[in-house]
């Protein structure tokens, strides 16, 4: 084996690894990309169900709306 091919394959080695991390890393930034944009999907089109609640005033240690959406 002469000196060039050992320099030949490391440098392939080096080329390989590089891009088996860039490929990794844009995958993993897409994947949160995709996750964070149907996050925000959900959080816009979403809406709760009207719930029960008091509306006068209540005894020490209840909750009351603010005000009611419903």
């Amino acid at each position: 084996m002469s000196a060039s091919s050992i320099t030949h394959d490391s440098g392939s080695r080096q080329r390989n690894t590089r891009r088996l991390l860039v490929l990794a890393a844009a995958l993993i930034v897409g994947t949160l990309l995709v996750a964070n944009t149907h996050l925000v999907y959900v959080a816009f089109t979403s809406q709760p169900d009207c719930v029960t609640h008091l509306k006068g005033e209540g005894a020490e240690g209840t909750y009351r709306a603010a005000k009611s959406a419903c």
